[in-house]
């Protein structure tokens, strides 16, 4: 008898066979960390989107208010109502727009020194803008109503974007 042959001991053996392809769910946890931020950055993107949109729909509303008092004053000539209410909504939308302790009291020249400050670029105390001061205390004031106007609606213009 011979000696046994020795057993092929990889005969047993299966043949090699890949893994199964690479599933895209559950992501890798940085695509989770990445999917975050971008869920994060939009979070942002829509409040900002909002509170710039707050903040310029109280100017948009000063700017239709104050086209309103330019047709009530061609309506009845009165300037020193003009003037008044200009001043009144030129108060309202600094209220609206800055802190109330900043705004709430000041009158005279501290209140066109204020809306100076804030865009009227000397415009309020050195210009037609002092007349908001005293006019709407005059009987009948000469007001340039068209002038008052022009520097009001630059004012609303020049703070539309301003942080309240």
């Amino acid at each position: 008898m011979s000696p046994a042959a020795p057993a092929d001991p990889l005969a047993g053996l299966r043949g090699y066979h890949l893994p199964g392809p690479v599933s895209w769910w559950p992501p890798a946890p940085g695509w989770w960390l990445l999917a975050g931020l971008a869920v994060l950055a939009c979070l942002v993107a829509l409040g900002w989107t909002l509170a710039r949109r707050r903040r310029r729909a109280a100017a948009r509303a000063a700017l239709v208010e104050l086209a309103g008092l330019r047709t009530a004053y061609a309506r009845d000539r009165d300037p020193a109502r003009f003037a008044s209410e200009l001043s009144r909504l030129l108060r309202r939308l600094a209220l609206a727009r800055f802190p109330r302790g900043e705004v709430a009291g000041l009158v005279g020249q501290r209140w066109l020194g204020f809306l100076d400050a804030h865009g009227g670029g000397g415009r309020f105390r050195e210009g037609a803008g002092r007349l908001l001061a005293d006019a709407p205390y005059r009987p009948r004031a000469e007001v340039p109503v068209d002038e008052l106007a022009a520097l009001a609606r630059d004012w609303i213009l020049c703070n539309l974007e301003r942080r309240a």
